[in-house]
């Protein structure tokens, strides 16, 4: 008995509870007539936008106003990377750890120069490691590592004087054996 009175009450007819298809496709129209209509009173062809009106509203599209032009001057463009926004200027100001110091504050550790490729420990005055190799930069003076041997690191730095000139010199960076005073 139960069953049959909830079936019942379920196959009964929905209300609505908003306009159908048609009735949305029917408001279009006669909103893009109306657009249409006011486009054409200010010297524009009526016919043309009407038939595009049409066509936009049996596609089920709202109207597409032909008038609308995008400028993007001053909108960034949402498929580029922030990265490739920063300006040059950040970029040159970002220096390694090791170009924060002076080369005579640094200390040479260790050399491994057996392999192929020759790499060196450096430690910094906060007692921090860091592993060099050719070219590696190095210093306030846009020093590189330019060779590195059994006991030694050869950096070229390159200094400005208050005339503008360059001038490079090579500073040597040895293994300290011992701390005397």
């Amino acid at each position: 008995m139960v069953l049959v009175v909830l079936a019942m009450t379920g196959c009964g007819e929905d209300k609505e509870t908003g306009p159908t298809t048609a009735q949305v496709s029917e408001q279009r129209k006669a909103l893009n007539e109306r657009i249409a209509k006011q486009k054409g009173a200010k010297g524009q062809a009526a016919p043309q936008q009407a038939e595009k009106t049409a066509a936009n509203s049996d596609a089920g599209l709202g109207l597409i106003a032909g008038d609308f032009t995008y400028d993007p001057t001053g909108k960034r463009d949402p498929f580029r990377s922030f990265l490739w926004e920063r300006s040059d200027a950040v970029t040159e100001d970002l220096r390694g750890p090791l170009e924060q110091y002076d080369v005579s504050q640094l200390s040479l550790v260790a050399v491994i120069w057996s392999t192929g490729n020759a790499r060196a420990l450096i430690q910094d005055p906060s007692g921090q490691s860091f592993i060099i190799g050719n070219g590696t930069p190095i210093g306030k003076n846009s020093g590189r590592v330019i060779q590195i041997d059994d006991n030694l690191v050869v950096v070229k730095e390159t200094y400005v004087d208050f005339l503008g000139e360059e001038t490079k010199r090579n500073i040597e960076m040895r293994i300290r054996t011992s701390e005397g005073g």
